[in-house]
Order: C-alpha cells, then structure tokens, then sequence
C-alpha cells in the first residue's frame, strides 16, 4: 500500500520512475485527487504528480462551498443545477467531517434581484431538482424572523428572506482527504513533481512523462499507458508542452474574499446577498471569522500569486456596506484575505459572472486527455466521466478489463463514521477521548471534524515536554508530515490546517517553532531553512496584504 510521508517523498518519486502504469495523472488538485481514487479503486495502477502542493492552485481558493448551483437557475442551467444537487449529497456522506451543512440566508429587498415569489418558487424548484432531504429543504420567512437571524442586515426595503441548506467544506482538507483515500488504495502520489515533457512512441502517441523534482532537481520518465492533464488553470500550459492546444481554451475568472473577526463582523447565519450591481455574494462565519465573497473578474496575471487590488477590496466592502449597513466596516478591518482562479471554458461575449461552469474533456490526437472547467462540488462525477473514457480506451486495446466506478459510496480518507447520521454520536466519542488526552472536549470535536475517523492517529503523536511547540498543534505537525506529505512550513499552516487564513495569530506566533522543528526533521541546511522561512513570509504577506492601507 502506497503511502503519503513526506520522509518517503523521496523514494516514492524514484519509485514512479521505475514502473509502468495504466494512468499517469498531472495536476493534484480536487479533479486530480478525484480522477486518481476513481482509477485506482477500479483496480488501474495509477500515478500522480503535482507541480506545486497538493490543492495550492484552485482547490484552497474558493468560496469553500459544496454548494447546489442556485444561482444556475437564473441561467436556465437546469441539469447542471439537478446533478450539482444530487452530487454534493455524495460528497457529504461520504466525507461528513470535512463537509458541513450550513443553512444560508437569502434575504430579499425592494428592488433587488430575488424577490418574495421568485425567491420562494426557485427554492423551490431547486429543492426539487437537487433531490434536497426533507429535513433541509427551504423556508421563508417573514421581515421580522429575518431580522431575528441576522439583526445586521438592511432593514431599508426588506421584505423578507428565505432559508436553504449549503455545504461549507474546508476545499483544501477536502481535496487532500481525497488524495489520501487513492494513496491508502494503492496510488502512487507525490507533489512538487512538474511534468516537463512528454514521451511518444512510433505512432506519435503519448507513452510517458519526464517529471522534474521541483525540490532537488531530479530528473525520471514515467511510463503510462494514458495521460490526464488534470491540472485547472494551467491545462493550456500542458496542452502547449503536447503542441495540442487548438480549438477550445480556457479563461480565468479571478475570486476575492476577505477574512474578518467576528468582533467587527459579528455573523452567526451565513448570508447570500445581491450587490448594488446585482450580482450575488456570500458572508460566512467560520472558526469565530467571517469571510466575504467573491468577486469575479477576468484575469490574466500570475496564476501562483494572485495579487488582490484596491478595487477587489472596494468592491467586497461596498458590498458588505450595501447590506450590512450599521457596521461601519473599513479595509482596516480586514484580518486576512485569498485570491482564486476559475478555470472556464472560454465563451465569446460573456462576462465571467456569465459562462458556464461546466465541464469538457478534451482529447488530442496524440492521445492526451484534458479535463477542462468544473466545480468543486461536482468533482466525483467529473473523475468518473474521465475515468470511464479511460477504461473504455483501455478495455478496447486489450490493455486491461476495468469496471464502472465504484466512488458513489467509497469514504474518503477520515469519512469512515458510518455515514452523517452518526456524526454527532462520533464527535461525543472523541470528545470524550479528548478530555482523557488532557484536552478539553470542544478541542477533541474541533480536531474530529478537521481528520475525522484519522483523529485517532493524530491523537498519536500527542507528547508532553517534548517540543516548545504547543501539544495540539505539535500532534497535527507530525501527522501533516508522516500522512499528508506535508514538505514546507506554508503547507502545514496553509493547506493542512488553514491557519494562515482563519488563525493568523497561531502562524505568527509559532512560525519559528514549527520551522524549528520541521528543519530538524528533515535534516536542513541554514540555507534552506532560510528559504522556508522566506517563502512562509511572503505567504503571510500574501495573505494580510488586504490590511495595508
């Protein structure tokens, strides 16, 4: 069984170089992770390399929704809006720990985009199309029980709000979790890995990869018999390494969102709203923050570092201002804050609030597949529509006698407690447990909900007096390595626990420490832990930048 230490890293690159495989996956983000635990559980043996960190692109920058499509709806998407539904049900039971269902408010005013009809007949029509459970499907209200949900919300021209269930996820622990599960079922994974070229045989039909180790400049060829350009904003790129890149291409929407305290923001109903220019935002509370989003603008600069300019921020804050007018909120206000990019498939004259987000997969005559567009919440059934067209290309050359896809009901990596309905009951366990460790019991549940049924193995490495590094966050260092191939300080602050934008003051204040510890691990130079602390830095600057007036 394959495996995700980040001290095997090394070991599992060269491995890849040595083998054969039915699929060689690039990209690791959730339609990569996805496209790999749908392959290898049909029995493929299947190879991923990811340029970056695992979910570093796309897949830890959204609106962190495992939602339904509502607002495809007013574009008449109606299948979309039906499979988005059904799929985000799936995604929750199988990963119950890492998804969560999140009641949201769409209050409605004189004038606005939804009014008291519409907004009741289109939740409707969405409870039925998403095949939404009776226990979650929508409810209107009247002015004053809106005000009771959220008091700060305009009160000028409010006739009335209605009440349906989203998914909030953390998508970076999402699409690890993932990643985990195909790696716990025999994949072989590993990230900064870039592929660089591709390898053809007589035919001119892809064979193979050579794949740079991004982080010691070692060079293999991985063979495969078929190829997925997995890899979100950058499929282009691959496209153009295969000289392929004709007829449909992509355009990229860039999202905002800036993270506040709840002592400026104080929200405990998440709200989706229409901005004066009559697009729709979203206000969540998390972990004690509140964060507001997005914007959607094309872009067309650097796709690693997404700078967030003056004018994102004053979009966001007007729009916070438009609909929560007593807050006075000013950007100094901002604690924290990210940038995203969509990948869409390009659409003459639309804007980006406009095209679809659908999804295509793309073939080229040398044999590359490229899946192309998408949402988060449907990445399973894009990974099985991928997939399917690999074992269809593979059965017919004789090269194998895959199945159909079995992920419909496979837990990912932590979702094995029986499904949501023993959800609750599993959180009391391990918040009893909590309490036995030495912890309190909101700190068991808080962990239980973050690594699910993994809790236990982070439990593990609970140590007393053995590290300056506090005992919790210490346990979630040594998993983040040993079983989430966590390399840098930025993907154990970033991508495995999310401090770096719903806790900046943990990052600050034990950056050193983690540093510390990571650098004895590992067995660093002063030169490279120099530049690991570096790279933190800038990342923190990154994420604060919002703050500077």
């Amino acid at each position: 069984m394959a495996g995700l230490s980040a001290l095997d890293r090394n070991e599992m690159f060269e491995k890849m170089g040595t083998e054969s495989f039915d699929l060689l996956i690039i990209g690791g983000g959730i339609t990569g992770a996805g496209i790999a635990l749908d392959a290898v559980t049909r029995g493929m043996k299947v190879a991923l390399v990811e340029m970056q960190d695992f979910a570093s692109g796309t897949s830890s920058r959204s609106t962190k929704l495992v939602h339904g499509g509502l607002r495809y709806l007013k574009q008449f998407e109606i299948k979309e809006v039906a499979e988005l539904g059904k799929e985000r049900a799936i995604v929750y039971e199988n990963g119950p720990h890492v998804t969560t269902p999140e009641w949201m408010l769409l209050p409605f005013h004189k004038g606005g985009t939804f009014g008291k009809l519409s907004t009741s007949l289109g939740l409707r029509v969405y409870d039925f199309l998403a095949g939404v459970k009776k226990g979650e499907r929508r409810t209107m209200l009247s002015v004053e029980e809106t005000i009771r949900k959220v008091p700060i919300v305009k009160k000028d021209g409010l006739q009335g709000g209605g009440l349906y269930v989203e998914y909030r996820t953390d998508d970076a622990r999402l699409t690890i979790e993932v990643i985990k599960a195909a790696a716990e079922s025999g994949a072989i994974i590993t990230n900064y890995a870039k592929a660089e070229q591709f390898l053809y045989n007589e035919e001119k039909q892809m064979i193979g990869a050579e794949i740079t180790d991004v982080l010691t400049g070692k060079k293999i060829s991985i063979r495969a018999k078929k190829i997925v350009n997995a890899t979100g904003p950058w499929v282009d790129d691959v496209r153009e390494i295969d000289g392929s890149k004709k007829g449909k291409h992509l355009i990229l929407s860039k999202g905002v969102h800036l993270v506040f305290d709840q002592s400026v923001f104080p929200l405990q109903q998440a709200v989706y709203f229409d901005t004066p220019d009559k697009r729709m935002v979203f206000a969540i509370p998390r972990d004690g923050k509140t964060y507001v989003g997005t914007t959607d603008t094309f872009y067309d600069g650097n796709r690693i570092t997404i700078d967030i300019t003056t004018e994102d921020r004053a979009y966001i804050l007007d729009a916070i201002r438009y609909m929560f007018p007593d807050l006075r909120i000013v950007e100094a206000d901002i604690e924290s804050s990210w940038a995203g990019i969509r990948p869409l498939i390009h659409e003459e004259g639309k804007n980006p609030s406009e095209i679809s987000r659908k999804d295509e997969i793309w073939e080229s005559e040398n044999g590359l597949l490229t899946i192309a567009g998408g949402k988060l919440t449907g990445y399973r059934k894009m990974a099985e529509m991928v997939v399917d067209k690999v074992v269809n290309d593979l059965n017919n050359k004789g090269d194998g006698k895959f199945g159909s896809s079995v992920t419909k009901h496979f837990p990912i990596s932590g979702g094995d407690i029986g499904g949501s309905s023993r959800l609750e009951q599993f959180l009391e366990v391990i918040g009893k447990e909590a309490v036995r460790l030495g912890l309190d019991e909101e700190q068991g549940r808080k962990l239980a909900k973050m690594y699910g049924s993994n809790v236990n193995t982070v439990f593990n490495y609970l140590q007393d007096g053995k590290t300056s590094i506090p005992r919790v966050l210490a346990a979630q260092l040594m998993y983040a390595i040993h079983h989430e191939m966590a390399v840098k300080p930025v993907d154990f602050f970033s991508r495995r626990t999310g401090a770096l934008l719903f806790d900046i003051a943990t990052v600050t204040a034990w950056k050193e420490s983690v540093i510390a510890e990571m650098a004895n691990l590992f067995g660093w130079t002063e030169t490279e832990q120099a530049h690991y602390t570096k790279e933190l830095e800038q990342e923190i600057a990154v994420a604060t930048t919002a703050v500077e007036l």
